[in-house]
């Protein structure tokens, strides 16, 4: 999802070298987890990976579809002690902030509409629905990180075929190696017993 701003702060159109920039000067070891929740006007659902922040940009209607088809459909499932969340911020590490589509947490880890963000130790599964800018962060850079946060369920969601079906790929935590192991491809349904019982109707996205 979206662009890397990693580059020097452009100054506004007009201003003097001197003036005012847009953006702070990122700082030289990067941007932190106090710095994502603390700048002010930063857009919404920024990201920060690897201390550096991560923009979102116009999402296709799929990927909107997707998160609400994946979203309801767990929902209707999910056990007492898991809460299903979208679009939260998951602290992986001091400068390392992704913001899953969807995530599934502890419910012990779920506190007051104030919150705005999970450790990863709170987190049982992240969903990513793959955008044409996100594809390397989707399927490399975030599955490896959370990987090595000790996430343990991770789903890749794709839109494949004519008719811009999701299918979802989904990966286990090897806890030995802390790398994801694909445990199946899921066309036209989702169902699976982990983390908890999960059975979705993919193809109903031709009807939302």
């Amino acid at each position: 999802m979206g662009g890397t701003m990693t580059a020097e702060p452009v100054p506004t159109a007009g201003d003097s070298p001197a003036a005012e920039s847009r953006w702070p000067v990122p700082p030289r070891q990067g941007y932190t987890v106090d710095d994502l929740f603390n700048l002010p006007d930063l857009p919404p659902h920024t990201e920060l990976i690897d201390g550096s922040l991560v923009f979102v940009s116009p999402q296709r209607k799929f990927h909107s579809l997707a998160m609400y088809l994946l979203e309801s459909g767990m929902r209707a499932t999910v056990p007492e002690t898991l809460r299903v969340r979208r679009e939260m911020a998951v602290v992986l590490s001091p400068g390392t902030v992704p913001e899953p589509d969807i995530c599934v947490v502890r419910a012990e880890a779920d506190k007051d509409g104030r919150q705005t963000r999970y450790e990863a130790e709170d987190v049982v599964l992240a969903v990513e629905v793959v955008s044409p800018d996100s594809q390397e962060r989707d399927r490399d850079t975030k599955p490896h990180k959370y990987a090595r946060a000790g996430i343990p369920h991770f789903w890749r969601v794709e839109m494949s075929g004519d008719e811009d079906r999701p299918v979802v790929y989904v990966y286990e935590l090897d806890p030995t190696t802390m790398v994801y192991a694909v445990t199946g491809i899921h066309h036209d349904q989702l169902k699976l017993s982990v983390p908890f019982q999960v059975d979705i109707d993919l193809t109903g996205i031709d009807h939302l």
